[in-house]
C-alpha cells in the first residue's frame, strides 16, 4: 500500500529514494514527495483499496476519547488526516509537513471543506518542531515516521512539544508475522506495489523506496520499546487487517 508521507528517518540500513542522487536524504524525500503530490490521493485509493482510510478513522476515535483542543498533524502531507480531525471537536490543528507540493494541495482540499478557520497548513521539519514545549494536547503522525532521519531525535521532538498527559497516535505500516498474510504482504510490497506506481506515477522510485523503507522498520514491540526509551508511558499497539499496519498510542 502507498502510504507515502514526507518526514525521514534512518534505520538499521539506510534507505533513500534516489540512489545515484548527490543530495541528502532529506532534500531528496522532499523532491520524491513535491514531485507525486498531484496523484498522491488517488494512487492512495487504489493501491489500499480505500482501507488507510478506515485506518485514519479508527486513530480519529482514539485521539477524539482525550477530546484534545489542540492537535498536531505531523507529515501531514495532502492533509487527509488533519481535515478528518475536525470530528474531535479539537478548535485548533496545524498540519505540517517538508513538502511544499503535498501541502499545496492539502490547503486546496481544506479551503474547499471550508474549514481554514480550524486547520492550518505549514512547513516545517519534524526533527526541528518550531513549537513552544507542551504546545498540542494531540500529536498525530500517519505514516511518516518511518521516514524520518533520524527516528528518535523527531520522537523527541514530538515528546516536548506534547502536553503534559497529552495523547501521541502514530499510524504506521507493519509486516505481518503469521503466514500466509506475511507471505502475500511480502509479494505485494516487492512485486505489485512498485509495478502499479511505475504504471501511474511520473516519479519511478517512489514506490521502490515505499517498500524498502516498511521492511525494515520497527514495528510491533520494538518500536513501542523506542517509544519509551524517549519517555513515553501507556504504550500499545494495535495492529490493523492482519497486521500490515499498526496504531501506537502513548502518553506523556
Amino acid at each position: 500500500m502507498l502510504y507515502l508521507c514526507s518526514s525521514i528517518f534512518t534505520m538499521a540500513k539506510k534507505v533513500i529514494p534516489y540512489k545515484d542522487s548527490d543530495l541528502d536524504k532529506k532534500a531528496q524525500v522532499t523532491k520524491m514527495f513535491d514531485a507525486i503530490s498531484r496523484n498522491y490521493d488517488g494512487l492512495n485509493r487504489v493501491i489500499s483499496l480505500g482501507i488507510d482510510t478506515k485506518w485514519r478513522k479508527r486513530v480519529v476515535r482514539l485521539v477524539g476519547n482525550a477530546k484534545p483542543k489542540t492537535i498536531l498533524d505531523i507529515a501531514t502531507g495532502t492533509g487527509d488526516l488533519a481535515i478528518a480531525m475536525v470530528k474531535t471537536g479539537a478548535s485548533r490543528i496545524v498540519g505540517l509537513d517538508i513538502s511544499k507540493g503535498m501541502l499545496e494541495v492539502g490547503i486546496e482540499k481544506i479551503n474547499d471543506k471550508k474549514l481554514s478557520t480550524t486547520i492550518e497548513m505549514v512547513v516545517g521539519d519534524s526533527e526541528n518542531l518550531n513549537f513552544e514545549d507542551n504546545s498540542f494536547e494531540a500529536i498525530t503522525v500517519a505514516f511518516g515516521v518511518r521516514n524520518f532521519e533520524n527516528l528518535e531525535k523527531g520522537l523527541r521532538e514530538i515528546y516536548r512539544v506534547l502536553a503534559p498527559k497529552g495523547t501521541l497516535a502514530i499510524l504506521e505500516t507493519s509486516v505481518p508475522t503469521k503466514t500466509p498474510f506475511k507471505h502475500g504482504y511480502t509479494i505485494y510490497a516487492k512485486y505489485i506495489l512498485p509495478a502499479i506506481g511505475k504504471l501511474f506515477s511520473k516519479d519511478k522510485v517512489a514506490y521502490n523506496y515505499l517498500s524498502e523503507s516498511a521492511a525494515i522498520f520497527p514495528h510491533g514491540e520494538a518500536f513501542n520499546n523506542i517509544l519509551a526509551k524517549i519517555g513515553f508511558i501507556a504504550i500499545e499497539n494495535k495492529p490493523q487487517t492482519f497486521g500490515v499496519a499498526t496504531i501506537y498510542v502513548a502518553s506523556k
